[in-house]
């Protein structure tokens, strides 16, 4: 039996070894500035949220301070204003739960259904999404603000959650991954079995669409957690504000109210440190299945 084509085979080093892809120099380089480049204000965050507020207005901002206070700032953190911190947290959390998770739901049907149904009108439809793509979401916020004050949900949780449920991208990314990860030859089968188009979905196609979810899930919910133009401006009750404005708030109380004379920057750095600690949960216990999936993904028998 003849060897594969000597356009196939693999190249092989002087030693007879295959030969290993070359090392850019300039690549690994340029990697490791955007490394810095996203740990650098993530690193001062992590010290100075171990500082004291007397420590963090006289020490340097790479240096420790005198005494390790994160436990401290944390307790204090959670103390603010009666505990108010605790409900910005519990508020972000039913932002993303619901708004995030509903965003993620809608975008696989949404996109599922766009790239597997053949109907009037869906290249309308998909070019109303991708037009929408191109608006950003704060251009948006004032007409919505506007539509919300009639209907009356402005300063609820409604006002924040329904707009987080429609995301663009999402379901464009849902309706390109649906196309080619979904053979249309499969759904046909399930249909001639007798399996209905909700099972065939939930039962056969979401475990091949699951690379695609956990994408859009990961978009979704660092959008919505850090969503802070859309309720800044839809929320005035300080018990729905979710962590970015209430933080804010925060700020705005330190360097504005008496002339700064009450300053609470280690508040405002222990409470952003313990913002961002969820999100990197999240990545960190999702990429393992987005890595997977990508991977499984892109081995063509």
């Amino acid at each position: 039996m003849s060897g594969p084509p000597s356009g196939l085979r693999p190249r092989r080093s002087d030693s007879g070894g295959p030969r290993r892809p070359r090392k850019s120099a300039a690549f690994t380089v340029l990697t490791g500035v955007f490394v810095l480049y996203s740990l650098f204000p993530l690193v001062w965050l992590a010290i100075n949220a171990t500082k004291t507020q007397r420590d963090y207005v006289s020490t340097f901002g790479f240096a420790f301070g005198h005494s390790f206070a994160l436990f401290d700032n944390v307790a204090q953190t959670f103390a603010y204003h009666d505990g108010i911190f605790g409900r910005w947290l519990l508020n972000t959390v039913m932002y993303v739960v619901v708004g995030a998770g509903g965003a993620t739901l809608l975008a696989a049907l949404g996109g599922y259904g766009l790239a597997k149904y053949r109907f009037p009108g869906r290249r309308i439809v998909l070019g109303v999404v991708m037009g929408a793509i191109a608006v950003p979401s704060t251009a948006l916020t004032v007409p919505l603000f506007l539509l919300f004050t009639r209907v009356g949900v402005v300063n609820t949780p409604w006002a924040v959650i329904i707009p987080c449920l429609i995301t663009p991208f999402g379901f464009y990314l849902m309706w390109v991954f649906s196309d080619q990860a979904v053979p249309t030859e499969l759904i046909e089968a399930a249909r001639v079995d007798g399996s209905g188009e909700l099972r065939t979905f939930a039962r056969i196609s979401v475990p091949m669409l699951a690379p695609g979810i956990v994408t859009v899930a990961l978009f979704t919910i660092v959008a919505t957690w850090n969503n802070y133009f859309l309720p800044l401006i839809m929320l005035t009750s300080e018990k729905w504000k979710p962590l970015t404005t209430g933080l804010n708030d925060i700020k705005l109380q330190t360097y504005s109210a008496a002339g700064g004379q009450n300053p609470l920057q280690n508040v405002i750095l222990t409470g952003s440190l313990l913002t961002i600690i969820p999100l990197i949960v999240a990545f960190l216990f999702l990429q393992r299945y987005w890595q997977a999936g990508l991977a499984a993904g892109s081995v063509k028998e």
